[in-house]
């Protein structure tokens, strides 16, 4: 990763510096919407992609922050302007597929073609080589063992794509929860930050988690990882978050329109407060010191 920036200069140098991540896509496109939206329905709906990231990078800008844009191939074609944007600010543009299907529901074929799809569109757009992937809904897991060799076949670096929680629609609670070379490969693996209470894993790392519990049980959780486990945490979260206004999606069920709204009203106010109180950065400059460690 000799290309890769120098990271930024830290207010403090004892603090650890944390992955901040932004996966792009649209609120129509989102997993618990699955059973009432089609991907054939897509064209059907109100975008509000592009005006949402264009607040999350004034967000960032305001705060001094770069982050990660893990960004949908299908939306990149859309509107590639945003995507230029993004690149324009110093932010690190990254994968999250073409299509947004889980990878368990894709042939070995199927997922080889959809990220090399998405890899080649991306810096065809970006004018940037795209080194990150991140698999929609953390489909990654025991079910696609060949995953991570069909990542580094199409170019990728790192995979930022298992959380070891247990979880209804993903999750490998039995995963590593640090960065990790791929066994007999160059891929880095770097899981969704848990916190480790007991014997299980508890969630630390964004989504609908973070606008569900107290700000202060965030807060406490990366504090304890950085301080205690002196390890970086993985923050991620959606555009669609910072926009309460989005339209209601009709015909789904109680549970996903609750995971999907909850306090959206609230997401850009926490998110100023945890910008403010821990250091942030791009995923490839997190990381660079483990993987030029290895190189």
């Amino acid at each position: 990763m000799a290309d890769l920036a120098p990271s930024r200069v830290l207010d403090d140098p004892a603090k650890i510096v944390n992955a901040m991540s932004v996966d792009v896509e649209d609120y129509f496109q989102v997993q618990a919407f699955a059973n009432v939206v089609s991907p054939a329905q897509w064209e059907g709906f109100d975008c509000r992609v592009e005006a949402n990231v264009e607040r999350i990078l004034m967000q960032f800008e305001a705060h001094g922050v770069h982050g990660t844009f893990f960004t949908l191939g299908w939306i990149a074609k859309r509107y590639p302007s945003m995507v230029r944007r993004i690149v324009a600010g110093g932010h690190e543009l990254a994968s999250h597929g073409f299509g947004h299907q889980p990878i368990y529901s894709l042939t070995p074929g199927g997922f080889r073609a959809d990220v090399r799809r998405a890899r080649e569109l991306l810096e065809d757009i970006g004018g940037v080589a795209v080194t990150g992937y991140r698999a929609p809904t953390f489909s990654m897991g025991p079910r696609t063992p060949w995953a991570h060799a069909l990542l580094e076949e199409a170019g990728y670096r790192y995979s930022s794509s298992i959380y070891p929680i247990l979880h209804d629609l993903y999750g490998d609670p039995s995963g590593p929860r640090f960065a990790y070379r791929v066994v007999e490969s160059a891929m880095w693996e770097i899981p969704m930050t848990t916190v480790r209470i007991g014997s299980r894993n508890l969630p630390c790392a964004g989504g609908g988690y973070f606008r569900l519990l107290p700000y202060r049980l965030f807060r406490t959780g990366v504090r304890h990882l950085n301080r205690g486990e002196r390890k970086p945490a993985v923050f991620y979260f959606h555009p669609w978050e910072v926009d309460p206004a989005q339209p209601r999606m009709a015909g789904a069920s109680a549970l996903a329109r609750f995971r999907h709204y909850v306090n959206l009203g609230a997401m850009s106010g926490r998110l100023d407060q945890l910008l403010h109180d821990f250091q942030w950065d791009r995923m490839d400059r997190v990381f660079e010191r483990c993987w030029n460690a290895e190189d």
